[in-house]
């Protein structure tokens, strides 16, 4: 299931690495977000696609945009898997209810107990204005995000 782009973005608060609450409401009026869904911190893939952005960050975290990476791990893992990677951007934790916010934006794998590749760029009111999703192993192109934050 994909979300209709022009809809309101479905809303979450989640923990970051540092144990702190995180709201897409946060970031209304303010900013930009680039919503990136991750099956599993530690995995090649996760890591590959986290260190790309983490590699040319001054394009999805700046004035206009904020970067939030998402997946299912806990809380103290998306804290060791930042630092390890240097990963200065949130990094949340949808662990509990587990892969809550996952299913709101309809990715949840079910039978593994993750997220699947889901990207979600919401606008500064809280629209949802691009989305890609991706089977498990298929990595995104991060330049299609750049194109889409482009046409905001």
């Amino acid at each position: 299931m994909t979300l209709t782009l022009g809809s309101a973005a479905p809303e979450f608060t989640l923990n970051d690495q540092f144990g702190a609450p995180v709201s897409l409401a946060d970031f209304k009026g303010k900013k930009n977000v680039v919503l990136l869904f991750i099956p599993f911190s530690f995995t090649g893939i996760c890591t590959g696609e986290l260190c790309a952005m983490r590699d040319d960050l001054s394009a999805f975290e700046n004035d206009d945009v904020q970067l939030l990476a998402v997946s299912c791990d806990t809380m103290f893992t998306q804290k060791v898997f930042a630092e390890k990677e240097g990963y200065t951007f949130p990094v949340l934790s949808d662990f509990w209810p587990h892969g809550a916010a996952a299913k709101a934006y309809g990715i949840f794998d079910e039978a593994r107990g993750c997220a699947i590749r889901g990207t979600f760029i919401i606008d500064k009111e809280g629209i949802l204005r691009w989305q890609v999703v991706n089977a498990i192993g298929d990595a995104r192109n991060i330049v299609d995000y750049k194109a889409a934050l482009a046409a905001l």
